[in-house]
């Protein structure tokens, strides 16, 4: 049986704030942004010669809507805290922006599951719940594994992963199905001394997928960022 794992924007990285008191969802509203402002947070997620030309689509009471049409098979989007490992306790963080844009492949495939869990928390469904139908549909075969080159871009400035790492590195993600979760990280040489290359390894995640950030050295605007000098 494949072992799984998720690529959750370094999450298990870090502990998330800011969720509500009592491990809920909070008002809908709190986790909901103007469209301007969002269209221009899931933009800043790659550069502009990438973003500019790709598919934004923005979350709104009913899930994600599209918002601009693109034409080069990315999709850029703010994900919410509900995309967070199940086994953390700040599931529901209502602080949580991860502006990500998706290339083509990752579009039709990886984001799926963004979309399902947004439905599902927008429908009112707990943490276990949505837990549970994910792993049913998994098992089901009625969500994907990746396709070959599924990646994405985690490049702006203004993301706010967590209280802990806020923007933490710009990054791409790479999206790849892991035959065996002891041993993914180490065929990349991930986590190793002044490696660049990171392994999500998340306890508690169904999708099947084994993710690797890459820091890079500037964010999409083209600013310096700081420096990931690995483990």
């Amino acid at each position: 049986m494949t072992l799984v794992r998720v690529c959750v924007l370094l999450a298990g990285a870090f502990a998330l704030a800011g969720a509500t008191a009592n491990g809920t969802m909070a008002p809908l509203s709190q986790y909901l942004m103007s469209p301007h402002a969002e269209i221009a947070l899931a933009q800043s997620a790659a550069p502009t010669a990438i973003s500019k030309h790709a598919t934004i689509m923005v979350l709104t009471a009913h899930g994600y809507t599209l918002a601009e049409k693109g034409q080069n098979g990315f999709t850029c989007i703010v994900e919410r805290g509900w995309m967070v490992p199940f086994g953390r306790v700040h599931f529901w963080n209502v602080k949580m922006r991860a502006p990500t844009c998706y290339n083509a492949a990752a579009s039709r495939t990886v984001l799926l599951y963004t979309f399902k869990r947004t439905q599902m928390a927008l429908a009112g469904l707990s943490k276990a719940q949505i837990q549970q139908r994910i792993v049913a549909a998994i098992n089901a075969k009625q969500l994907p594994t990746p396709a070959p080159s599924s990646m994405a871009y985690m490049m702006s400035k203004s993301q706010y992963l967590n209280d802990g790492a806020k923007a933490w590195y710009p990054h791409v993600m790479i999206f790849t199905p892991m035959d065996d979760s002891a041993h993914a990280g180490a065929s990349w040489g991930a986590d190793r001394l002044r490696s660049p290359v990171v392994f999500d390894a998340q306890d508690k995640m169904p999708e099947p997928w084994a993710c690797l950030f890459i820091p890079v050295s500037h964010w999409s605007d083209g600013s310096p960022a700081p420096l990931y000098s690995g483990t």
